[in-house]
């Protein structure tokens, strides 16, 4: 066999520019990655521009490789949104009918009473907004009467905020279970999103403690597919969460980007009998994008590089990699901190890959379940087309 084990990587957040629905999400102009790049004079990526990141799209500081080592594309998300749930699942091989249901006025009065019945709780907020602006302007509040804040975004969430003094982890945990039970039909928002944070007033920090509570997929994805032919999987970061572990024989939890890419290097170099490994760097989406901070968002751009090129070193000569995104989340964007309905990245590399393949504009992030699928030689019935044979 060519290939043997599979590397999905997401660089979560880091779109290439607008989808041709942008603008019914008022996302027009959106381009994270390129903007990013022009925001801070040009970025130093001498990894992703060998593997053909500048062949995807005008990045400046990361120029078209004449010869790139990868292949290189760009993929459209067929399902309604820009939510990292529907994203993650495409790209494992179910696309949603219909777009997960958002609250940007908040959550109906009905519904917010019953879940504070059933969860013995009492909520402020109900609104939308950025995570570490919430926390600033109702923490003192939050702090004072033992309340916990509950807020949303253009996404499909209902995210829970508390102190760790106030209300500890597990409780926290608790409370997002009950709401996930309850959060269903009209209301079955992608996730349930507990946002633990530390501090005092003008001073406060969320914690690593942060969990996603998903829907379930409704239909198989490459993951539950090697399940069921008895091959393991890995995950790594947020990728359990969004799955609600099915398909994953062993999940790492990470904190930050390099301990994602750390983990990765490990995992290859012990040599691991993984069919799968599947990552997600969040650095640029949790800390930067919904921050609008376009100098880390670069920064740390150049971060994944360095270890990028680390990766690349390790690889063994039956590894497929393949560098993608969920969605954007242009940082440039000052009238907004959501999610950009973007095109994403598509990197392929491997030892024993073709090199320099232009793979196109690809119609769903499902391709990638298409190929690994017919890497592992599984039957599928994924709705996207593989692009193995051109490996």
């Amino acid at each position: 066999m060519k290939f043997k084990r599979g590397i999905i990587l997401v660089i979560d957040a880091c779109g290439v520019g607008e989808l041709p629905d942008a603008a019914d999400y008022g996302d027009t102009g959106s381009a994270t990655i390129p903007n990013v790049a022009k925001a801070a004079g040009g970025l130093n990526m001498p990894n992703c521009q060998k593997l053909g990141l500048g062949n995807i799209v005008e990045i400046e500081g990361v120029p078209a490789a004449e010869k790139p080592a990868g292949s290189f594309g760009k993929m459209a998300e067929r399902a309604a949104g820009k939510d990292s749930t529907s994203g993650h699942w495409e790209m494992a091989g179910v696309v949603i009918e219909n777009p997960l249901p958002t609250f940007p006025d908040g959550f109906p009065k009905d519904l917010v009473e019953k879940f504070e019945k059933e969860a013995n709780v009492k909520t402020i907020g109900n609104v939308a907004a950025s995570g570490t602006e919430i926390i600033e302007r109702l923490g003192k509040e939050h702090l004072d009467s033992g309340t916990i804040i509950l807020y949303t975004s253009a996404d499909s969430v209902f995210q829970l905020a508390a102190h760790e003094d106030i209300i500890s982890i597990e409780r926290l945990y608790e409370i997002c279970a009950i709401a996930r039970q309850m959060l269903s039909g009209k209301y079955a928002v992608g996730r349930v999103i507990a946002r633990p944070f530390i501090g005092e007033p003008g001073n406060f920090v969320r914690t690593a403690g942060r969990r996603d509570f998903s829907l379930e997929p409704p239909d198989d994805t490459i993951l539950d597919l090697l399940h069921k032919s008895n091959r393991k999987t890995l995950s790594i970061g947020k990728i359990y969460d969004l799955f609600v572990g099915r398909g994953i024989s062993r999940k790492i939890k990470t904190a930050n980007n390099n301990e994602v890419m750390q983990n990765i290097i490990e995992a290859i170099e012990n040599n691991s009998e993984y069919a799968l490994i599947f990552a997600n760097c969040v650095d640029f989406d949790e800390k930067w994008g919904h921050r609008n901070d376009e100098k880390n968002f670069a920064n740390s751009l150049e971060e994944f590089d360095v270890q990028l090129g680390k990766l690349l070193g390790k690889l063994c000569d039956y590894d497929l990699l393949i560098i993608t995104a969920d969605h954007g989340c242009d940082p440039t964007i000052k009238t907004s901190t959501d999610h950009t309905r973007e095109y994403v990245p598509l990197l392929v590399y491997g030892k024993n890959a073709r090199t320099g393949i232009n793979l196109g504009t690809r119609e769903t992030f499902a391709d990638i379940a298409c190929t690994l699928a017919e890497v592992y030689g599984l039957e599928y019935e994924f709705r996207g087309a593989s692009f193995l044979d051109e490996l």
